[in-house]
């Protein structure tokens, strides 16, 4: 395993899906009485830099993990980034189904990486 490689493509995995994460549900929280067309063109806004983000770290990653790999890593990171989202911008309730989906990636994680 190129560690390099990994901590280049998991940390602007994460940049990208803090990114993704505010396009796609930040609208819900402050801009909930605005017309859905303006949510949509601030998201896409927003979006370019998640794809600014995604395409190099996808890219850097492709050099040394398999695609299913990547795909997994990103899972993990979203899951990382929208938790701490979930909890700390929308004020929703931890849940217990938080740890299960948890321990289902950690398993993907372990299937994917391992030898």
């Amino acid at each position: 395993m190129n560690w390099s490689v990994l901590g280049q493509t998991a940390g602007l995995l994460v940049l990208s899906n803090v990114f993704m994460t505010l396009a796609w549900y930040a609208h819900l929280r402050d801009l909930r009485d605005k017309p859905w067309l303006l949510a949509a063109l601030l998201s896409w806004g927003i979006a370019l830099f998640e794809y600014l983000l995604q395409v190099p770290a996808n890219r850097i990653g492709y050099t040394a993990l398999s695609l299913p790999q990547l795909k997994i890593l990103q899972e993990v990171i979203t899951l990382l980034v929208f938790v701490p989202f979930v909890l700390l911008f929308m004020k929703q309730p931890l849940k217990w189904d938080y740890l299960w989906a948890a321990l289902c990636l950690i398993g993907a994680v372990y299937f994917v990486f391992r030898s």
